[in-house]
């Protein structure tokens, strides 16, 4: 079976980019025994619970009760994949603790607890594991770990859904990203070229528009699923409780979007939020960070953004991801948020951190090579693709300079096209010293695309046009990354009023002058002109569009949210 999909940033908060064989050395802090005093500790949060001997305690697929303390006995955790075939990942006694991450938000298990023996354990439901992870840092931070190191593993040795496509699918390729930048794990298998593609396929009938085809541990096979289904199959996708109102709705799970939930969960605000894809948003595809304050050797966005999303599960937001808002309205003093499932969420307030989206080149025919050989973030995934060929990269921003520093460690050869004259204008200088050192790297100034051309497999040549020649410049290449600034993404908007500028991004800082609204005559900086909505990072016109910038937004948008709720309830108590 192929190697398991796990790039070098598929990190977890406080864990990040750990090679497999130093886990080997971490048992200890993956499988740790708790002492007498520990186990007295969480007994605040839990209650007792027994099994006999051959009874399953979590089942893969299906949501487990929480995290087992293994008091009396033996337990045997293993995997299970879809044709049932069981993998051992080890046992435990007493003292010890059985749950990784999908316990602490409440997701299907990834792997199945039988009992050896009777045992007696302590069991503590998500809710009370949250609690307990705040209430004793100590005992937190060691349970953190744990569950940090355990989906580490399993993501290395592929357990999860078995991919089988052709590696350089673009369907494959999605579906691929999808899981990675949600940290699950997931095994890949070329059904041109591995072994195991025969076993997997025997006995099946299928066509080309069947693959990719996914094997979900719960035995169903989905054909050529997008990644909404996938996520529906793996029990990712979230549930509401119609009835319920949150203090406030973040929309986006970036920098900024991040930022806003740990600090409003922190602060004892009830936070629910929504981002289609994956934690990061844009900066979740960076591969390499190095101007973030307080990492000097540099952090993927991935692990940026695993760090934050973790922090806010601990927290207790209720992060949906994915979960796609359509729309939003207001109605006396209550947003109305209307997810692409059908399930609507109440909200006192709205954060807008939905971000911007990629643009795409205006070219003759480009559409025919979205996803057949255009990119626009550069990942392992991407550079395993690209390996000892040669490809074009637009864009002269910092994303641009950090994906050239990053593929040039893959790819025989980068031509970079920019509009102007150099790089100084756009790309941070210690990037532009970088790329200049590296000898598989030109950079063509003055080039625009004109044209693609290809085959039935995807893109195979590449026009460009120099400034002030009369003829084009034919690159042949089938990888093109594409990384020419983005488009606010607020269509989401369009029936909640708020004023957009010119370009589309979010306006804020206005004044409420309306007699008896909540803070009448308050100026919020990151106030939309909607009262209660507010918008931070990327989507918020005039931003700097820096992640270090979006996370300010996010953590200064609090305060703002905190005295809005108080003059809302001001208000609300003065009418009662």
């Amino acid at each position: 079976m192929s190697t398991p999909d796990l790039p070098a940033d598929a990190a977890m908060p406080s864990e990040l980019e750990i090679p497999y064989s130093s886990l080997e050395y971490r048992q200890h802090q993956m499988f740790p025994r708790l002492s007498a005093a520990e186990i007295q500790s969480l007994r605040r949060f839990a209650t007792p619970m027994s099994f006999k001997a051959g009874e399953l305690i979590f089942e893969t697929g299906q949501v487990a009760l929480g995290l087992f303390v293994l008091l009396k006995g033996r337990v045997r955790i293993y995997s299970r994949d879809s044709f049932g075939r069981s993998t051992l990942v080890t046992e435990h006694d007493d003292g010890h603790f059985m749950a990784e991450m999908a316990q602490l938000s409440g997701k299907p298990a990834l792997i199945d607890g039988v009992a050896l023996t009777d045992v007696d354990t302590l069991v503590t439901d998500p809710e009370r594991l949250r609690a307990l992870i705040v209430a004793d840092a100590q005992l937190g931070e060691h349970i953190m770990r744990a569950l940090i190191l355990r989906r580490l593993g399993l993501i290395e040795q592929g357990l999860g859904p078995i991919i089988v496509g052709n590696s350089d699918d673009a369907r494959l390729v999605s579906l691929q990203g999808f899981l990675r930048r949600n940290a699950y794990p997931a095994t890949v298998v070329d059904a041109r070229s591995d072994p195991e593609a025969v076993t997997l396929l025997g006995g099946m009938t299928t066509g080309p528009d069947d693959f990719p085809l996914v094997f979900c541990p719960n035995g169903y096979v989905l054909r050529a699923p997008d990644e909404a289904q996938l996520a529906s199959c793996l029990g990712l996708l979230p549930t509401f409780e119609p009835s319920h109102v949150y203090d406030v709705a973040i929309v986006g799970a970036g920098p900024a979007g991040l930022a806003a939930s740990v600090y409003a969960a922190t602060e004892g605000l009830s936070v629910a939020v929504f981002d289609q894809r994956a934690p990061g948003g844009q900066a979740g595809a960076s591969s390499r960070i190095e101007n973030y304050l307080g990492f000097p050797t540099g952090i993927s966005g991935q692990a940026l953004a695993a760090r934050a999303f973790q922090q806010a599960l601990k927290f207790g937001a209720h992060l949906a991801i994915p979960g796609k808002v359509i729309d939003v309205s207001r109605q006396d003093g209550v947003f109305r948020l209307t997810l692409l499932d059908g399930q609507h969420i109440s909200a006192l307030a709205v954060v807008v951190a939905s971000g911007a989206a990629y643009r795409k080149p205006r070219v003759p025919g480009f559409d025919r090579f979205e996803g057949r050989g255009t990119y626009y973030w550069a990942s392992t995934i991407e550079a395993k693709l690209v390996k000892g060929q040669d490809i074009v990269l637009i864009g002269g921003g910092n994303s641009a300079g950090q994906a050239i520093v990053f593929l040039a460690n893959s790819a025989r050869s980068i031509r970079v096209l920019i509009r102007g004259k150099d790089l100084s204008a756009s790309m941070s200088k210690y990037l532009i010293d970088r790329i200049g050192s590296l000898p598989n790297v030109t950079l063509c100034t003055g080039c625009t695309l004109r044209s693609l051309d290809g085959d039935e497999a995807g893109l195979t040549h590449i026009h460009v046009r120099r400034e002030g020649d009369d003829g084009d410049e034919v690159v042949a290449s089938r990888h093109l990354f594409l990384f020419i600034g983005a488009a606010p993404k607020t269509d989401w908007l369009r029936s909640s009023g708020v004023e957009l500028d010119n370009r589309g991004f979010v306006v804020t800082g206005f004044a409420r002058h309306e007699h008896g609204s909540p803070g009448a005559g308050v100026v919020y900086p990151l106030e939309t002109s909607v009262p209660g909505m507010f918008a931070v990072g990327d989507a918020r016109s005039e931003s700097a569009k820096r992640v270090a910038s979006a996370v300010g937004d996010g953590a200064a948008v609090v305060s703002q949210i905190h005295a809005y709720l108080s003059h809302l309830r001001t208000t609300s108590a003065q009418h009662d």
